[in-house]
């Protein structure tokens, strides 16, 4: 069969209204540089390397529904761990994300970013941040 070519995760693509606002919005939580930006596509990336996050614009965006009902479902979360839990909380809101009504764990905080897609923060829980 020969050898199996390379396969490496780049990114994960998020959709919506605005490709450029989400990007800010998410770009401000880490603090990661835009890597491409073009109209309807920007690409944020690590510093350090590794994959990253994409925003496209779909002009058909739909509001993800959290936490999901049998006719609306959300697709994708995206979870970052964090080493201060209630910063991390009040950083995100104030770049315009909201806290969302249910918060099924003590340890963590699930947000919605400023079109919807849920995400969560959270705190190693042994600690040791490995």
């Amino acid at each position: 069969m020969g050898t199996r070519p390379r396969c490496t995760l780049a990114a994960t693509v998020l959709d919506a209204p605005d490709a450029r606002e989400l990007a800010a919005f998410y770009g401000g939580l880490p603090d990661w540089p835009v890597r491409e930006d073009q109209p309807d596509w920007v690409m944020l990336a690590p510093p350090e390397g590794g994959a990253g996050l994409s925003f496209q614009t779909e002009p058909h965006f739909v509001r993800p529904q959290w936490p999901s009902t049998p006719d609306r479902q959300q697709m994708i979360h995206l979870n970052t761990e964090v080493d201060d839990l209630p910063w991390a909380v009040a950083h995100a809101r104030a770049l315009g994300a909201t806290l969302a009504d249910l918060q099924p764990q003590e340890d963590v905080r699930v947000l919605l970013d400023p079109v919807g897609h849920p995400f969560c923060l959270f705190v190693r829980a042994d600690g040791s941040g490995d």
